[in-house]
């Protein structure tokens, strides 16, 4: 590709922030004297985005309908089958001027790469929270918002670390209009790209060291100037004399101090900012390169390792008693009708949470009777009981834990399988606050190589659930599946039962239950858009 150095600058290696309710429009025709003339008319096109409150937000790739949302691409496995995260984020750093244009960059990157589960980390979110002196300077426009010092670098740089990392964090929401962080933090998990965009984001080492790539969006002075006074003055309602003494007070020197001089560390400079399409797809084709060079498989190596390995002591086996056995007998015959396959299944799933429960640890405990006596008794040694099921068929398993487990917190986790790839992805999870703290039971209702459990377990170590609190329930295992899950989480807790031997090449139990989500709905649609590979047979 041949470019000229207007279109892009690429160095050889390694503030101030965007104020939220500036227009980011990158057109060229921006002028002082436009502003004057016309007192900020916008066109449609041009009109400035309105926002009081920091912007950091997650992008799966979706279509919504007025009842329902619905996933069009997955997250492929971003661990190994060790169970350990072996593909980081790829992070972009969007560094440049106030009204730059970083964040029209960062959305043009965004549409022009598309690919699935792209986080917009802004540093407009992690403003420190002014005190009572600093909000009355701020009010005031007496409070330097372009200072590092206005700029919470800890907390960015261990929120980063970990979305890096591909933990679930937690982000704050600052209110521009009170100068404080709002009670609600936004939650963040999922990130196969993060585009991470503010004025001062290249001005600490550390966060240096978490760039992938470095991009420095350069926009002149008089452009990014003109634009901040149709923020200030059509948004804010602020005169001119106001917005120009601030601008030359704080956002000036501060840009000439500690922006400017960073863009050394870039590795490529951006001028124009969201019009240089060149510069954009020289962007999105490294980042794509980068991507490809990630890429790991799972399945294929579950379903060739642990051959001929003994049963792990982590797993439980419900003893097969002639009850269990008829059970059975029923749900696995392919003549059982719809009616008794799911009211056996009923029964089946009923047996296996009391069994499972009969694990959880318990404290002894001290209660009075009606006659006025001490019973020594047992109750939950922990604070509460989370039950996550893998959509569809481990859905199926929900009625059973809520009719033994009063009140019971529920989550859901969407993984289908790939047919272009074979691999697992995830689409979708739904998981309640705090489950950090929780005893988790994570319910499908068959597991052969085990491949979605095992992304199931890792959302859940994730979003900092204990592995050791992580009870795995299904109604049928295969060998494989258990020693997957094993092998990678050796303190997860597997319960089931009943365990088969054998996978097929199609990796389907055998001799199995057949597809457990169709029989049990009563549907033949195909097997991708419903199940994940577990509800399958698979």
């Amino acid at each position: 590709m041949t470019m000229s150095q207007s279109d892009v600058q690429v160095q050889q290696k390694e503030g101030e922030e965007d104020d939220p309710s500036m227009s980011r429009s990158d057109s060229g025709e921006d002028s002082l004297d436009g502003l004057m003339r016309d007192r900020c008319p916008l066109t449609p096109s041009q009109s400035p985005r309105k926002r009081t409150t920091s912007q950091s937000k997650t992008e799966p790739p979706l279509l919504r309908t007025n009842k329902r949302t619905i996933y069009t691409a997955g997250r492929p496995p971003w661990y190994n089958v060790t169970g350990t995260t072996f593909k980081e984020a790829f992070v972009i750093g969007l560094c440049g001027g106030s009204a730059s244009g970083k964040t029209t960059v960062a959305n043009k990157i965004i549409e022009a790469l598309d690919v699935p589960w792209v986080v917009l980390l802004s540093m407009d979110s992690f403003y420190k929270v002014l005190s009572k002196e600093e909000q009355e300077l701020a009010a005031r426009n007496e409070y330097n918002f372009d200072h590092p010092d206005a700029f919470d670098f800890e907390l960015l740089v261990t929120v980063l670390r970990k979305l890096k990392k591909g933990k679930s964090i937690k982000v704050p929401v600052y209110d521009f209009t009170s100068h404080s962080r709002r009670k609600e933090w936004k939650t963040v998990y999922g990130a196969n790209v993060v585009i991470f965009e503010g004025i001062l984001a290249f001005a600490n080492k550390e966060l240096l060291k978490l760039l992938d790539m470095k991009v420095f969006v350069d926009t002149d002075s008089d452009i990014r100037l003109v634009r901040r006074l149709k923020r200030d003055i059509t948004n804010r309602g602020r005169d001119i004399a106001g917005v120009i003494k601030q601008y030359n007070k704080f956002v000036k020197p501060a840009f000439e101090q500690y922006i400017e001089p960073t863009v050394q560390v870039a590795d490529i400079v951006v001028p124009r900012g969201g019009e240089n399409f060149v510069a954009l797809d020289l962007i999105v084709q490294h980042v794509h390169s980068q991507l490809e060079k990630r890429e790991i498989t799972v399945r294929s190596a579950l379903a060739s390792a642990h051959q001929g390995q003994p049963l792990p002591k982590t797993l439980s086996v419900m003893e097969s008693t002639p009850q269990v056995r008829g059970m059975h007998t029923i749900i696995r015959n392919k003549e059982t009708s719809r009616d008794e396959f799911i009211f056996y299944s009923k029964r089946l799933m009923r047996l296996l949470i009391e069994h499972a429960l009969s694990f959880l640890p318990l404290k002894p405990v001290s209660v009075e009777t009606p006659q006025e006596t001490v019973y020594e008794g047992k109750r939950l040694s922990g604070k509460r009981i989370t039950g996550v099921s893998i959509l569809r068929a481990g859905e199926t398993m929900e009625q059973a834990l809520m009719a033994v487990c009063k009140d019971i917190r529920l989550g859901k986790i969407l993984i289908q399988t790939n047919h272009d790839t074979g691999e697992p992805e995830l689409h979708y999870l739904r998981l309640p606050k705090d489950i950090s703290e929780d005893y988790v039971i994570l319910m499908d209702s068959t597991v052969s190589t085990g491949a979605a459990a095992l992304m199931a377990v890792r959302v859940l170590l994730d979003h900092d659930v204990q592995e050791d609190k992580i009870f795995l329930l299904s109604l049928l295992m295969a060998e494989m599946g258990v020693h997957s899950v094993a092998y990678a989480f050796p303190k997860v807790r597997i319960i089931t039962t009943a365990v088969d031997k054998k996978v097929n090449d199609e990796f389907h139990i055998i001799p199995g239950i057949g597809n457990f989500g169709d029989r049990y709905f009563g549907t033949d649609a195909p097997s991708d858009w419903y199940e994940s590979d577990e509800g399958m047979d698979y």
